[in-house]
Order: structure tokens, then sequence, then C-alpha cells
């Protein structure tokens, strides 16, 4: 559902785009009014910033001066061309699948949503001339979601200690490419740190011996504890971190704050251009 709506969403940018009312240098022209902008306006075979402007892309100022708050979840739902949307639904349905039919579509979309929010917020409060579009930093929170289910659920797992490396290579090399332009890797940081805390809330399984003790609980057994001592702390702690950043982000955002002038550093984690993708 999430690949189909992210489709039907970007032909509808398409077709608002216009390119052959505005210009006579479009791409793929016999596609009429859903052809391209050109290669020097936009390489990635979609429309211009302006319309992903107007459409709902993620922009500090329109959001903190004109309150336009709604921003922070359709940038999500925006793709800068075809090339990129193509990308990005390729790795969210090769790694959305796997968690749904684990988890059921309710759980996984939640932090789907709640994820590409964090990021949203996370790239406000360091990107703030430039506008951003993307359902990358989503992606990022099913990452990071996937690595705190193999931390929470750690004793339920074989070969858990090749997952965790295979899954930190993989997260690593991706925000290491969030560096290059023009990616807005604030999202994907802010994405991955929303999914990673809610996926010790969400994704948490029951303990194995509490499941065997369930189904075939004998008079005067022992019964196991659902959760055991680790997981709750685990569970605990995220719920609190993630509601102190949460809210923090959000006053801060909506004061105007520009956390560059804080982390002087910063601002190499991410490259700094007009229009950015996530």
């Amino acid at each position: 559902m999430v690949v189909i709506a992210n489709v039907v969403v970007f032909v509808v940018v398409m077709y608002v785009n216009d390119c052959p009312h505005k210009s006579d240098r479009c791409l793929a022209k016999f596609l009429g009014r859903f052809s391209f902008e050109s290669f020097k306006k936009n390489p990635l075979l979609g429309p211009s910033s302006s319309t992903l402007e107007k459409m709902g892309a993620l922009a500090w100022g329109k959001i903190v001066h004109k309150r336009q708050g709604w921003r922070l979840l359709t940038c999500m739902w925006l793709h800068a061309g075809i090339l990129h949307l193509l990308a990005n639904m390729f790795c969210v349905a090769f790694i959305g699948i796997r968690l749904e039919q684990q988890f059921g579509f309710v759980r996984i979309g939640a932090i789907y949503l709640v994820s590409g929010f964090c990021g949203s917020i996370l790239s406000c409060l360091f990107v703030q001339n430039a506008i951003s579009v993307g359902a990358s930093s989503a992606l990022f929170g099913l990452l990071g979601a996937m690595l705190s289910e193999l931390l929470i659920n750690w004793t339920t797992y074989e070969n858990k200690g090749v997952a965790l490396i295979m899954l930190l290579v993989i997260v690593g090399v991706n925000l290491a490419l969030g560096t290059l332009p023009p990616v807005d890797n604030f999202a994907h940081i802010g994405g991955f740190l929303g999914g990673f805390l809610l996926g010790f809330l969400l994704l948490i399984h029951p303990q194995f011996e509490w499941e065997e003790n369930r189904v075939s609980l004998m008079p005067g057994s022992i019964v196991k504890p659902k959760y055991n001592t680790c997981q709750l702390v685990l569970c605990i702690t995220a719920v609190i971190v993630f509601v102190a950043g949460f809210t923090s982000g959000l006053v801060i955002l909506f004061r105007g704050d520009n956390l560059n002038r804080y982390c002087k550093w910063c601002h190499k984690l991410s490259y700094s251009s007009k229009s950015q993708w996530t």
C-alpha cells in the first residue's frame, strides 16, 4: 500500500508540474504534461523544485514562519524524480514486506510514518536553506527498528552476531553515502533514531519459555514472566528518550532555532544545497 500511495502521489505531482506548459526543454515530450524537466533542472527525471515545494516539500521557512507543519508529513510522500522513486520504493518493499509479515501492517506502518516525521524534524533543525523530499527517512526508520528488534529479542535469535554485524554495515554504508550531494542525511539520521526507539516498544517478543508455558501449563509449574528484565528496561528507556527527544525537537523547531549554532561540526554530516533528496 505504501508503494502504491507513493507512485500515485508522484503521478499527481507530475500532472501538476505540467512541464510543456512552462518550458520547451522537457524530456520525454510524448508523455505530454507528465513529461520530465530537463536534466539541468532535475537529473532524476522528475518535476521542478518549485512544484515540489508547492505540493508539500520540507521547507523550514514555510513550516516555522507560515505554520505549515503538515509539510513534516507530506514531504515523505514526494520524490524528486522517477529514479529517486524507484530506488526508495524498491528498498521499502524489500525491507517492509519482511517486517510486515512478521509484525503486521499496523505496527510497521506506525513506525514508517512516525520515523519519517522524526526525520523531518531533525532535518529542519539543521537544514534551513533548502527543500527536501523523499521516503528515505521512513526507510531508515525501518532499518533502525530492525536493529532494536534484534537487540530487544536477542535471546530468540540464532546467528545473532552475524545478523547484527550485517545490519550495522548496511546502516553505516547508507549513512556514509548520505554525506554525498544532494542527500539530506539529517533526515536519514532522524528517521533511523525514531525507528530505533520505536522498535523497542512495538517489536518486542515475549520470552520463548513464556510462550511454551502458555501452551502447555502443567499444575505446579513455574510461570515465566512474559518479558525479561532487560527487555523491560530497554522498552521503558526507549519510551522516555523518544518522548523527550520528540517533544524537545518540536519545541526547538517552532521556536525557529538553528542547531548548527550549537554544533559547529554537525554540518559535515550532510551535504547542503538548495534542493535535497532523502
